[in-house]
């Protein structure tokens, strides 16, 4: 249910994509790669998104801006359907939605100067009016991700990793934004530079009023940056809940399996470890009923037959399992 404090609120959100076979390249099936999903952010708050590689995450984030049009399903922004926005209403509310992308090194044109870089969305929204107000922009820009500002001249390939990451996040809030899709923002970098970006992401979010959803692997960085945190699994969500109440009583079984395998700085430290079994079945020939049944070790029979419905646990805490241990 929709309300003042929610920025975001997705329904139902679907993506499929074709594929192709034969010499004439006919369209023989569909992969979905996002299916049937449904959560909202409040204002000012970080959802974090966790799951392995291939269940959907990135291809959810991108839906969410249109990136990639979405099969089906609503995406409501501060009470907008941006799924039925023409190009250019699309172009206006993309000023308060962006996004930043995983590989700092593929991310930045390499024949463009930084200044070059960070002009570019402030020029497709017509947002300064002089070269003195962009400059000043540029500057107050490189001020919020902490670069020098001879940093403007220079080349994506005269800086480190971390450094652009922050060029990306600069590039990111040139436009003003609310919301930030943050696609596993620190997963190409060293983990001293990881720290120091999510602190960066931390105090943006406190000085600017930045909603954040929070891409990653990683569960303990999503522990410590986001307010509530969604489980995906094959492209369904199968929990979503409170940070903290998810990592001290997870529900479903995958999610207790993923949190089972978060290393604990303790060599003495003695932890149950639940290995699932199996790999990751194929998003082009998913199983029936509940996806994650094959690797659960908690599976019963009514569960190759039906996908079950989303159970809440009070207001917050949602999770999809007949039967959770």
């Amino acid at each position: 249910m929709t309300t003042n404090s929610v920025l975001l609120e997705v329904k139902n959100l679907s993506k499929k994509f074709p594929i192709k076979g034969g010499i004439l390249g006919r369209t023989v099936g569909h992969v979905s790669a996002v299916n049937n999903v449904s959560f909202s952010i409040e204002k000012g708050k970080t959802l974090g998104l966790v799951g392995e590689s291939g269940c959907g995450k990135s291809t959810l984030g991108r839906c969410l801006l249109r990136l990639l049009e979405p099969s089906n399903g609503e995406v409501f922004f501060d009470g907008q359907n941006v799924t039925t926005l023409g190009q250019k209403d699309l172009k206006n509310i993309r000023k308060r939605m962006q996004i930043i992308f995983q590989d700092p090194y593929a991310s930045l044109n390499p024949r463009m100067t930084i200044e070059s870089i960070l002009s570019e969305p402030l020029e497709i929204h017509h947002l300064f009016t002089g070269k003195n107000e962009k400059r000043k922009r540029l500057r107050e820009l490189l001020n919020y991700v902490q670069l020098p500002q001879d940093a403007l001249g220079k080349y994506p390939h005269e800086f480190s990793g971390g450094q652009r990451q922050r060029i990306c996040i600069a590039r990111a809030l040139a436009v003003q934004p609310d919301f930030i899709v943050c696609d596993e923002p620190v997963s190409a970098l060293d983990v001293s530079v990881q720290a120091q970006i999510i602190n960066l992401l931390m105090d943006l979010q406190k000085e600017l009023g930045l909603t954040y959803l929070f891409i990653a692997h990683d569960l303990k960085v999503v522990e410590f940056i986001s307010n509530r945190v969604a489980v995906m699994y094959l492209g369904n969500l199968v929990e979503v809940a409170p940070a903290g109440e998810l990592y001290g009583t997870p529900k479903h079984p995958y999610t207790k399996a993923l949190i089972s395998a978060i290393p604990v700085p303790d060599p003495n430290f003695k932890k149950e470890r639940i290995i699932l079994q199996g790999d990751v079945p194929s998003p082009m020939n998913p199983p029936k009923g509940c996806h994650f049944h094959p690797r659960c070790f908690n599976a019963k029979e009514e569960c190759s037959k039906n996908y079950p419905g989303v159970d809440h646990l009070g207001p917050e805490h949602q999770y999809r399992c007949y039967y959770p241990v």
